[in-house]
């Protein structure tokens, strides 16, 4: 483990205290579930902009094929294997 030294609000530590007190562990201990937490949220962050991207572009290019939605996969098999 690397020690790591961080400011916290005097209402950040007693609310830290109660909670330890209260779960019977150490402040260490939930101090590492949130960093834990944080670091398994950042994966969905990316996902979720990754999809706003996506949603964003969506529609905004024209392919002038009139029949593209009904024929696509006609389309993709002769883009693929011409």
């Amino acid at each position: 483990m690397t020690v790591a030294q961080v400011e916290l609000t005097d209402a950040q530590m007693a609310a830290l205290k109660e909670l330890a007190a209260k779960q019977g562990v150490p402040i260490g201990d939930l101090i590492r579930r949130g960093v834990d937490a944080v670091l398994r949220s950042l994966p969905r962050q990316a996902e979720e902009a990754q999809w706003g991207r996506a949603r964003a572009v969506a529609g905004a290019f024209r392919s002038g094929v009139a029949d593209l939605s009904a024929r696509h996969d006609d389309y993709l098999a002769d883009a693929i294997d011409p």
